[in-house]
This record gives structure tokens, C-alpha cells and sequence, in this order.
């Protein structure tokens, strides 16, 4: 999960500021964008989703009212 790589990576980059540790920072700043990512990632198949849902239901009124007929 985005949200979750994103504390994590988080938690790395203070770790490293405090510590003084670069290495520790750049691995921090990574997952951190790598949370960011894999966030905006699941927001984009939730909107396809719902816009597959949307047309599914608006297939089924044009067969219902095309049987209407």
C-alpha cells in the first residue's frame, strides 16, 4: 500500500537527518516517492473502476429500454 511506503520512507528520511546519515536520507526520499507513486497509482484504478461500473450501468438502461420496445 502507497500510504503505508510512504510513513515508512518517512520515518527513514527523519532517521537519516537526525542521524546525519545520507544514505539512510536517499533510501527514506525513494520510498517515500515510491508510497507517493504506488497512492496515486490506486487512486487511478479506483477512478477507472467506478467509470466501468458507470458505463456497465448505463449499458444495461440502453438494453432495458431498448426490450421495451
Amino acid at each position: 500500500m502507497g500510504i503505508i511506503e510512504e510513513a515508512k520512507g518517512k520515518a527513514k528520511e527523519a532517521v537519516g537527518d537526525l542521524t546525519d546519515n545520507e544514505e539512510l536520507q536517499a533510501e527514506g526520499r525513494a520510498q517515500k516517492e515510491k508510497g507517493e507513486a504506488e497512492t496515486e497509482a490506486d487512486k487511478a484504478r479506483a477512478k477507472a473502476k467506478a467509470h466501468e461500473v458507470e458505463a456497465k450501468e448505463k449499458e444495461l438502461e440502453q438494453e432495458a429500454a431498448e426490450a421495451a420496445k
